[in-house]
Order: C-alpha cells, then sequence, then structure tokens
C-alpha cells in the first residue's frame, strides 16, 4: 500500500512540480528557494500521505504546505526581515486556495526563461531546467548524463546561486531582447531532446525519457507562448523526430540508419502532430521560417515519404540552403553535403564536405570522417573510406555507435 502510495506522490511530482515552483518564485521572488520550499512539500507528502491518502488536490495540498513553509521560514531568517511585510501579506493574502490558472500559466513562463537565463552555463541551464521544470531528482539527471551525482547536485546549486547574487529579475523580458532569450530556451529544451535521441555516451543509443521531458516541456512552451512560430517548430521537430524511435534501435540496441528504417513502425499519431505543429508554425510566420521551423520542414519530408526511394531531397537541399543562410554553421554544412549527395550524387556532397574538413570546431565531431567515409565509399574509394570510418569509431564515446561504424570500416 505504502509503496503505491509513493508511486502516486512520484507521478504527482512530475506533473505539478514546475507549476508549484513557478507559483512558488513567483511569490517569493526567488527560484533557489522556490526549489527548496516546494521539495520540502514533497517530503511533507511522502511522510503524511501514506497514512492519510492521496487528496483530492495533491497540487493544491503541495502549495499550501509550500506557502505555510515559506511564510515560516521568511519570519525565522533575519536576513529577510526587510522583506518580511511585503512578502508575508503576498503569501498570506493568497491564502490557502491555489492560484489561479492564469497566474499559475503567468509564473510558468516566468520560470522557464529565469531557469534559461544566459547568465548560467549550458550545462548548468539544462540541468537546472530538467530538475525545476522536468520534475527530475539529481540521480536521475546524473544517470541521463553519465555523470556523477555529486556533478548534477553542484551545477544546480550553482545555478540558483548564479541568479540570485545577479539578481535575475523573476520575470518574461520584452522587446527585442525577448528573441534572444527565447532562443536560449529552445536551445536547451532542444539539447535534452538531443541528448535522449542520440546518446553521446554510454551503451544506449537512445534515452527515450529524456525526448519525453524534452516534448513535454515543448508542448507546455508552446502552450504558454501560442504565438511564436519557432516555439511551434521545434514542437514540431520533436514530434516528428520522436515519431522514429521504435525505428531507430534494431533487436540487440544497435543503431538502425534513418535511410534502413522499417517505416512502418513509425508513430503517425506523432507525425500527425508534428505536421500540425508545422502548418501553425509556417502560418504564424507568413511563409518564412526560423531554425527550427525550417529544420521541422526537413523532417517533414522524411515523414511524407512513405519508402526512403520517395523522398525529396532537392527539396531538402533547398531548405538546407535557406538554414545555411540563416544559420550557418558547420553542422549545417555537413548536413547540407549528405543533402546534396542524396540529390544530385556523393561527388558533388564530398565537395561541400572537403570545404569544411579542416574546420577546428569539428575536429572531435565523429560524424565528420562518418559521412566523409559514407561518400568515399558510394565512389568506390574503399581503402579511404575504412580509414574514415575508424577514425569515426575512434572518436565516438557511445558504445553502440563505435560498434555500428567499426562494422563499416570492416565491410570496406
Amino acid at each position: 500500500m505504502a509503496s503505491d502510495t509513493h508511486r502516486a506522490i512520484e507521478a504527482v511530482w512530475r506533473i505539478e512540480a514546475a507549476r508549484l515552483i513557478a507559483g512558488l518564485a513567483g511569490l517569493v521572488r526567488d527560484v533557489g528557494l522556490a526549489v527548496e520550499l516546494a521539495q520540502d512539500a514533497l517530503v511533507a507528502a511522502l511522510e503524511q500521505w501514506p497514512e492519510s491518502g492521496v487528496p483530492r488536490n495533491p497540487g493544491a495540498w503541495l502549495m499550501t504546505v509550500s506557502k505555510r513553509r515559506a511564510i515560516d521560514l521568511i519570519r525565522r531568517n533575519e536576513r529577510m526581515a526587510r522583506n518580511l511585510a511585503e512578502l508575508g501579506h503576498r503569501l498570506e493574502s493568497a491564502g490557502d486556495e491555489p492560484p489561479e490558472a492564469d497566474e499559475i500559466e503567468d509564473d510558468l513562463l516566468r520560470l522557464v526563461f529565469t531557469a534559461c537565463h544566459p547568465a548560467l552555463s549550458t550545462e548548468a541551464r539544462v540541468a537546472l531546467t530538467l530538475r525545476v521544470l522536468g520534475g527530475l531528482s539529481t540521480g536521475e539527471i546524473a544517470r541521463a548524463f553519465l555523470i556523477p551525482e555529486s556533478t548534477a547536485a553542484q551545477r544546480i546549486v550553482r545555478a540558483k546561486r548564479t541568479l540570485a547574487e545577479r539578481r535575475v529579475p523573476f520575470e518574461v523580458p520584452q522587446g527585442a531582447e525577448l528573441a534572444g532569450r527565447l532562443s536560449s530556451v529552445l536551445e536547451v529544451i532542444y539539447l535534452i531532446f538531443n541528448e535522449g535521441y542520440s546518446a553521446t555516451a554510454g551503451d544506449d543509443w537512445m534515452r527515450p525519457a529524456l525526448c519525453e521531458d524534452a516534448l513535454r516541456l515543448g508542448r507546455v512552451l508552446a502552450g504558454l507562448m501560442p504565438a511564436e512560430p519557432e516555439v511551434h517548430g521545434l514542437v514540431a521537430l520533436m514530434e516528428i523526430q520522436a515519431s522514429r524511435a521504435a525505428a531507430r534501435v534494431g533487436p540487440s540496441g544497435e543503431p538502425v540508419l534513418l535511410l534502413e528504417q522499417d517505416r512502418s513502425v513509425w508513430d503517425r499519431l506523432l507525425i500527425g502532430r508534428g505536421l500540425a505543429a508545422l502548418a501553425r508554425a509556417e502560418g504564424l510566420g507568413g511563409g518564412t521560417g526560423g531554425p527550427y521551423v525550417l529544420q521541422a520542414a526537413i523532417a517533414a519530408c522524411h515523414a511524407r515519404a512513405v519508402d526512403p526511394g520517395d523522398t525529396d531531397w532537392v527539396r531538402i537541399a533547398a531548405l538546407y540552403e535557406s538554414l545555411a543562410r540563416l544559420a550557418r554553421s558547420p553542422v549545417v554544412e555537413l548536413n547540407r553535403a549528405v543533402a546534396l549527395s542524396m540529390a544530385y550524387g556523393p561527388a558533388v556532397g564530398l565537395e561541400l564536405l572537403d570545404q569544411i574538413v579542416d574546420e577546428p570546431s569539428l575536429k572531435g565531431y565523429h560524424l565528420l570522417p562518418s559521412v566523409r567515409g559514407d561518400l568515399l565509399f558510394k565512389l568506390g574509394r574503399r581503402g579511404e573510406a575504412r580509414a574514415e570510418f575508424e577514425r569515426a569509431a575512434s572518436m565516438t564515446r557511445n558504445a553502440r555507435e563505435r560498434a555500428q561504424v567499426g562494422q563499416r570500416a570492416a565491410a570496406c
């Protein structure tokens, strides 16, 4: 019975954590303190619910306990004496009823932008976002990114301390600042998704739980910012990519590349949701797309092709050309080289690839020699292809990927 209650508490926490922390941060104006208060309420639930049962409105129960703890903490803390009257009045006037839905949504949006603030390192933003918005424990974050739990805890602690020391306001930026900050938010969510979609290290090719967390965050953000095309573009991109999950891993856990996947097992529901999100993004953008909208359009080309041979590679190459003009990077050029090779032949792709082969930012990027090896193999230059595959295998930290690239080297 107690184990059933604990599972129910875990489920409630995953659902309610972000809104609980957002509501508390809106009251106390301190994300770190809001996290601690929410955790205190979770401990109280773990202590009381096995005896009393799960309340009818668990989110309201957690909020009430958290606010009472906040009042007690403020009264005990001499350093916050100057804020006692203001914060105490704000908390007490809120009463024991849960905040209105609109108020919660506003605070949740503020929390998203605070957790992804550019003042934090990328690693800290990812860890804090998963902690306060994803509801993951420190241990879960550590396991997801294959780092010691102490490292994950330090990233979260440093993030909260940085926000407090820099007095980062608990607010959604306005005007020109919004675009820059929104790009940081989208980057963090997509980083989380990509780590689940293609794990950078470890024994597993995918970590589906991280993809699910990122998708949930993306959907929440789309609900909070319904007029932002790039938000819907990112959701579309993640929905379509997530639709391939069942086909991306073979019977023994080995990676299955896109053109070799059984498309009959692609999730048509996720594809439908992704295409609908892409249509919303394109409609809001008035025909012009940002980086995520363009990437989603590329993913849609694959999703619409029932057979790999039906893929519109000419359109994909054109979309990559648009993406390169908008946000040129060595990785975009690498993907454009693949698209050009599929549309116009491997020699055309290799020509572009050789222009970025000495790019410093790609020095340790295993996909560069892997793609180059594939193009050389198609051109019949097998000795050179094998050397590239062997170099790629030595670079990757993912065991499944290393084995697959090693097999390709042997096949040369």
